[in-house]
């Protein structure tokens, strides 16, 4: 069964054989963005991203302007990675409006079957111990499937801003 954990050097060839898979789309909560698949098909690149994933968690880690603390976890079952998952610790101008408190991604060929909607539904306690006790999800306006996770853990749908659906999960 599948389960969230923390990022792993060890997921190294499972983590790009499911990059692959996303055809060079972004991969939301994945924390990727800047990395090229063509560094991080070595194993020491790997190891520093996966690093410096973990230790985005952290208050004091020093971070790009406007981003945010943020706690990578990734969805497994087994030795397979599944996809990623990212609780932002706060809220600035551009999450409030389009990114929300937890983005997702789960590779294309594992989607549809509950993988996404476990994973949130596993990282709702991990968000209210961080003091996230009302959670902002977002999806675009046509992702009928992250729709569906959403409204299936509780998310209450408020309005839509550039394209972004936006819901409200309460998490008290």
């Amino acid at each position: 069964m599948a389960q969230l954990i923390a990022p792993n050097g060890n997921l190294h060839s499972s983590w790009l054989e499911a990059a692959a898979e996303f055809a060079g789309a972004r991969q939301d909560g994945a924390g990727a963005d800047g990395w090229s698949l063509d560094d991080l098909n070595d194993i020491q690149v790997f190891r520093r991203f996966v690093d410096l994933l973990v230790k985005d968690a952290l208050p004091e880690t020093v971070r790009k302007p406007g981003y945010v603390p943020c706690t990578y976890l990734w969805i497994v079952d087994g030795g397979t990675f599944l996809g990623s998952l990212a609780i932002r610790h706060q809220l600035n101008d551009y999450l409030l409006n389009e990114g929300g408190h937890i983005g997702y991604s789960v590779r294309p060929s594992v989607r549809r079957r509950g993988h996404a909607a476990k994973a949130l539904a596993d990282a709702l306690p991990l968000a209210r111990a961080l003091g996230i006790e009302r959670v902002l999800l977002t999806c675009d306006e046509d992702n009928a499937g992250s729709r569906a996770t959403i409204e299936k853990n509780g998310g209450r749908y408020e309005d839509t801003r550039n394209g972004k659906r936006r819901y409200w999960i309460n998490n008290a």
